[in-house]
């Protein structure tokens, strides 16, 4: 079993936790998030994969992140309640971390060590990057920003995976 389910994150209410109960030990997508990107309209598939697969043992984890451009510059409160009032997000939520360079979170200095279907790991290149973990905490696929969380090849990974 994968140590990344042991991997202590706070959530956006501050209360800290592992990554592992924030998923119940099921499959999760684990996406860098941020309230003012071009892709913030992502949160909307993502909520309906949450709506959708969640009752399968399936989480999407939103990591909200201002590495990038400044786009996640609000408080944990604001981020809070723009996600729920915009997007009607039920999903679990992260305290704000750097997920690239020396203060990378603990947990993207595991999760960028994970390839994307290319073959290349390395630093998250954008906001809504995604890694879709099985039940056991070990990376089965990373996704670049661009890619839809509805996408048909992000679907049939989650697929594959809740079927094991």
């Amino acid at each position: 079993m994968s140590d990344l389910l042991d991997l202590p994150v706070t959530t956006l209410q501050g209360e800290e936790t592992t990554l592992g109960a924030l998923t119940d030990r099921g499959a999760a997508l684990v996406v860098n998030v941020a309230s003012r990107c071009g892709l913030t309209p992502q949160y909307t598939q993502l909520e309906a994969l949450q709506r959708e697969y969640g009752p399968r043992g399936f989480t999407v984890v939103g990591v909200p992140c201002n590495q990038f451009m400044g786009q996640e510059p609000g408080t944990a409160e604001e981020i809070q309640s723009f996600c729920s009032t915009t997007y009607g997000v039920t999903f679990p939520m992260t305290e704000k971390v750097e997920v690239n360079g020396p203060g990378a979170h603990p947990l993207f200095q595991r999760l960028t060590d994970a390839p994307d279907a290319t073959g290349t790991a390395g630093d998250v290149q954008w906001n809504f990057e995604k890694w879709l973990l099985d039940g056991q905490g070990e990376v089965v696929a990373r996704f670049r920003p661009k890619t839809l969380p509805d996408a048909p090849e992000v679907r049939q990974a989650i697929e594959s995976v809740l079927a094991r």
